[in-house]
C-alpha cells in the first residue's frame, strides 16, 4: 500500500483479536515515530511500550475514554518533556506510529492523554518524571475485521478545500 493510499485508510480500532505483537513490530512502529517532524529538532519524547495485560487493564480503568484498551494486545504511552512545542511534536509522532501500525497490519487508536486527570497517575504508575506530560496514549492490536482497513466516511475535499482565500 502507498503513503496516500495507507492515510485515506487509517482508522481508529477499538476491537482486537487475542493476538500478541511481537517486539520487532512494536520497536518498528516506535522507531517510525521518533522520526516524526519536530521543532527545532528538541525531538522531547520518550515512548513506554505496555504488553502487561494488568497494565493494560489499569489503563482503561482510569482512562475516560480508552476502556477498549483492556483489549489491547499493547499500548504506546507518549510523553513529553515540557518544551515549547511539546504538543505539536508528539502529537505528530502519534500519527506516525498509527500509519506505521496500519503498515504493518495493526490497528490502532489514540486516546487523549494532554491535560487528563488521569495523567499524572500514569507517570507515577510507569515510573516517568513528572516533569514530563503526557500526551497520548496508543492502542495497539489486530483488528477482528479487515473492514477496519478501508477508508472512513470524511468530509469530501471540496468541502474542506479552498484556494487563495477561505
Amino acid at each position: 500500500m502507498d503513503l496516500i493510499e495507507l492515510i485515506k485508510k487509517r482508522r481508529s480500532v477499538r476491537e482486537f483479536l487475542n493476538k500478541p505483537i511481537s517486539r520487532d513490530c512494536l520497536e518498528d512502529i516506535v522507531d517510525a515515530a521518533r522520526f516524526a517532524p519536530t521543532a527545532r529538532n528538541v525531538q522531547p519524547w520518550e515512548f513506554v511500550v505496555v504488553t502487561e495485560k494488568e497494565a493494560l487493564k489499569h489503563i482503561a480503568e482510569i482512562s475516560e475514554h480508552g476502556k477498549f484498551i483492556s483489549s489491547a494486545a499493547a499500548s504506546i504511552l507518549v510523553f513529553s518533556q515540557d518544551t515549547k512545542y511539546f504538543l505539536e511534536d508528539c502529537s505528530a509522532a502519534t500519527q506516525n506510529a498509527m500509519l506505521a501500525a496500519l503498515a504493518l497490519g495493526i490497528g490502532s487508536c489514540w486516546v487523549a492523554g494532554d491535560k487528563k486527570s488521569y495523567a499524572g497517575e500514569l507517570n507515577l504508575l510507569f515510573g516517568v518524571p513528572i516533569s514530563h506530560k503526557l500526551v497520548s496514549i496508543i492502542a495497539l492490536g489486530y483488528p477482528v475485521t479487515d473492514k477496519v482497513f478501508r477508508a472512513a466516511d470524511k468530509r469530501s475535499l471540496q468541502e474542506v478545500l479552498h484556494w487563495e482565500r477561505f
